[in-house]
Formats: structure tokens, sequence, C-alpha cells
């Protein structure tokens, strides 16, 4: 994965291989057209999306002055985003000029943090939905239709949509995400998470292992499991996620923890490659490492988000965790596991931070070599503990020369990291052609570095062992040797 400065991405979701076949019924000819912006689980989400308008009569389409129902997924972590919805949503007056029928639909976390001020806000907007409301969205058409506008934010304390097939959608084929869990119960002073997607519960996990197996049958090579915080993956025998000091012998003694799963889901089929994000450093235990050891098909890759270096820093962020006890987590990880991928989040300019704190930051990603991080200048979000009682005081200017440092460390890292593949043969499950050139493939070694090589007589989905001849900071580039 190359080194960025933001998770945004955008994908205009199309038709493709699903694990279960979900197919709308034709006669009704509704189309629904949707957009994901944001972070892994959005995407997930939009398959169950799919699933659910798929079992109502909608099919989808890539045509969006073809659709009847336009819905963007959205994301609330970065403000950033939020415009770029808002952006999106002006331009989408056409289509409305065009089809005075259209219905616009805004889900997921802005749609969860602004609520009704979409509506008001948005004259656009017809349908509001938080990332628990999915289930809900034939209705709030059919409210709309009566001439209404529909709005249903509430969160709940049981949804997993555990048992709906989704709708797998733009795929290659190859990778899948999984869901395994959704909410999240760490209350980081700069995250909104936990008011958008509320609190943490656990799905079922034969429903997880079962999704697995579909998915193996439908010849997928890869999956991810996907949640807030997979590492506080708990699931009692007979229920989800609830207090331990609260449970009962019994559900103690049948609890399935992230070790467990990871274990159940990789003997599905031991050619399938295991993936998982994303871990907060405080819950990922020897029990998870061991597992990844054990199993050679869950790849040798841990993102660990570290946000800062710093002690004092750390504790206003509420990440639960000191500097030397995240260093420490990053050499256990290394001992158990040598060849272990690790890659970071990191904040520039969190509220306070000085130059020695920002300084802390910048050391330990040189004692951590993070393989790749995702880096960002803070961005106030309302709502959030740090933007109730924090000022947000380091200048914009001393923010970016912060940001520019850390990328500029991370390149050197990076590429010292991928410089010492040179010469050396890597195990690459191909994805995609090269965007550079159409004669070369793309793909991902265990430690989840992307790797080219020239096609020959390889396609996408082939394992390919490949020797490194070349490298930069956020590729290996060589030649194939089977």
């Amino acid at each position: 994965m190359s080194v960025k400065c933001s998770i945004f991405a955008l994908l205009m979701i199309d038709t493709g291989i699903s694990a279960t076949e979900v197919k709308a019924p034709a006669s009704q000819g509704k189309q629904f057209y949707i957009e994901s912006y944001g972070c892994a689980m959005n995407f997930s989400d939009s398959e169950i999306i799919g699933s659910i308008l798929s079992e109502n009569g909608y099919s989808i389409t890539q045509d969006e002055f073809s659709a009847d129902l336009i819905l963007l997924n959205t994301c609330a972590i970065r403000e950033n985003a939020e415009k770029t919805i808002r952006d999106r949503l002006k331009h989408l007056r056409n289509n409305k000029r065009k089809n005075s029928d259209l219905i616009i639909g805004v889900l997921g976390c802005m749609a969860e943090r602004l609520k009704t001020k979409l509506l008001e806000e948005e004259k656009l907007v017809d349908i509001v939905a938080g990332p628990d409301a999915y289930r809900d969205l034939p209705k709030l058409v059919e409210e709309v239709v009566d001439g209404q506008r529909a709005i249903n934010v509430l969160l709940s304390r049981e949804e997993t949509y555990a048992e709906i097939s989704p709708l797998r959608l733009n795929t290659n084929g190859v990778s899948a995400f999984i869901s395994i869990m959704r909410g999240c119960d760490n209350m980081c002073s700069f995250c909104v998470v936990p008011f958008t997607r509320g609190r943490e519960r656990s799905r079922d996990p034969e429903s997880i292992v079962k999704e697995a197996r579909q998915l193996s049958e439908a010849g997928y090579k890869e999956i991810t499991l996907l949640g807030q915080n997979v590492d506080s993956y708990l699931w009692f025998g007979g229920g989800p996620k609830v207090e331990f000091k609260k449970a009962t012998d019994e559900q103690k003694d049948n609890a399935v923890g992230f070790a467990k799963l990871l274990e159940m889901v990789a003997l599905v089929d031991p050619n399938m490659r295991i993936r998982f994000s994303t871990s907060h450093p405080k819950d990922i235990g020897d029990d998870v490492l061991f597992t990844i050891k054990k199993y050679d098909n869950i790849c040798k890759y841990i993102h660990l988000p570290a946000q800062s270096g710093n002690t004092r820093v750390l504790e206003v962020m509420n990440r639960t965790y000191t500097r030397e006890w995240y260093l420490d987590k990053v050499k256990r990880i290394r001992e158990i596991i040598p060849e272990c991928g690790i890659s970071c989040d990191i904040i520039a300019g969190f509220c306070s931070e000085t130059e020695e704190e920002h300084q802390d930051t910048l050391s330990m990603m040189k004692e951590s070599r993070f393989d790749f991080s995702y880096m960002y200048k803070y961005s106030e979000r309302p709502g959030t503990p740090a933007h109730k009682k924090m000022t947000d005081d380091v200048p914009e200017e001393v923010k970016s020369r912060r940001l520019s440092e850390i990328i500029a460390l991370q390149k050197e890292l990076s590429l010292a990291n991928n410089s010492a593949y040179i010469g050396k043969v890597v195990r690459v499950l191909t994805d995609s052609v090269s965007k550079k050139s159409e004669d070369d493939l793309s793909g991902r070694n265990d430690q989840n570095t992307k790797v080219v090589f020239p096609k020959g007589n390889h396609k996408i989905g082939d394992f390919v062992e490949v020797l490194v001849e070349r490298v930069t900071p956020t590729t290996l580039i060589g030649k194939a040797i089977n």
C-alpha cells in the first residue's frame, strides 16, 4: 500500500461476482446507483445495502442518470470528506432536473453526525439513514414516494447484519471484505466514530465462517476481516459482546475472542489468504500474534495505529497507552513474527502538541520502522471530546510543516524496508493490471506491499513467485519466476 496523507477514497460501485448470487426482480425496473466514501467499513456496508435493495426489487446501475435512487455512503472522519459530499450533492442538481422523481439519499457516518441538518441544509436530500438503519431503506424510499422526506439515524446495540449475504460490488473476484463487528467503545478524544457508529457489538462467529466458506466456494483468494477494532471482537455463546463481569459462567466458557475467530476463518480454506483491519494497540495480545504465526494463510501484516509518539499527547488523545508501551508492543510483534509488516496512523499537530512532542513522533517512527503510514493533519470534528474540551491551537502552517516532515520520513523508512527485498522472492496475489502498463500485473505480498511484474502468462487471481529487482518507496518491481 502506498504512502498516503489521507485514507479518503471514492468508489463507483458496479456489478460483479457474488459469493451468493443476489438478483433483483427485473420486472419492476427500479435501479439504484451508489457511491462509497472513506474507510473499508463503508465499502463493506455498501454491499449490505446492495443486498437489501436487491431483495426489494432494485437492480444496480453504473449510470447515475438512469438511476431511480442515488445513494452516497459517507464518511465523517475528516472535514474534507464532508466537503466532498456537499460538493457532490450540488453536482447532483443536474440529475434532479432531468428526473424529478429521482430520490437521493445520504447514508453512513455523515448522515449519523448531521442528522436532520442534512435535510434542512441540502434541499436535494430525500433520505438520511445512519449505519444501523439500512434494513429500513425500502420503507424510507416509500415515505419519499408518498411525498415526505425520510430519516432514520437510530443507533443499535444489536444490529450486525449477520444473516445478510452481501451483494459483492465492484469486485475483482479475488478479494472481499467480511464485517465481523460494528461500532467502537474506545473514546479517543479526536474521533467521531463512537458517535456515528455506536457501541461495539460482535457478529456471530458461525455466520462469519459461513460467509468465508461461501467466498472460498465462489473462488475468492483473499478475505479481510473488518471492524473498527477487530482485536476486541468477543462473542459469548448465545449473544454478542456483553460486559465480561455480567456474563454467565457458561457464556464465558463458550466465548470466542479474536484469536479464536481468526483460527476458525483460517481453517475454512488453507489456500485463501486472511487479512484483518483495524487493530487498537491495547487489544492485540500474544494469542493473536501466535495465531498469525501458526497459520501460513494468515498474512503477516498488522495495521497498528499509534497516532502520536509522545506519551502526554497520547494521554490527551485518550489512547490508553504510553510511548514506551507502544514501542514494546512493536518489539513483541517482531519477536513472535519477525517477518511481519507493520503500518501506522499518525496525526500531525493535535491540540497542544509542542515541537519537542512532534520530534518524539518522528523518533518513534524511526524506532518502529513502519512499512507505511496513513498520515494526517489534525482536523477538529464537531461532537468529539477534543472539540468540546480542547483548543485546536497548533497553527495550520505548523501542522502542514510537521505533516511534511512525517511524510518525508515515512518515505525514507518505506524505501529502506522495500530495499531489503531486492534479490529476494516474494509470493504475490495478483489483483489488478498495473496502472502504468497493461503489460504488467499488480498485487500484494504477505506484508501488504504492492508488487508489479510483467504479465507473461499470468492472470488476475494467480499466486505468483516474483523475484524483486528494484523498488520505490511504495512498490516492489521484479519478474515472475514460476
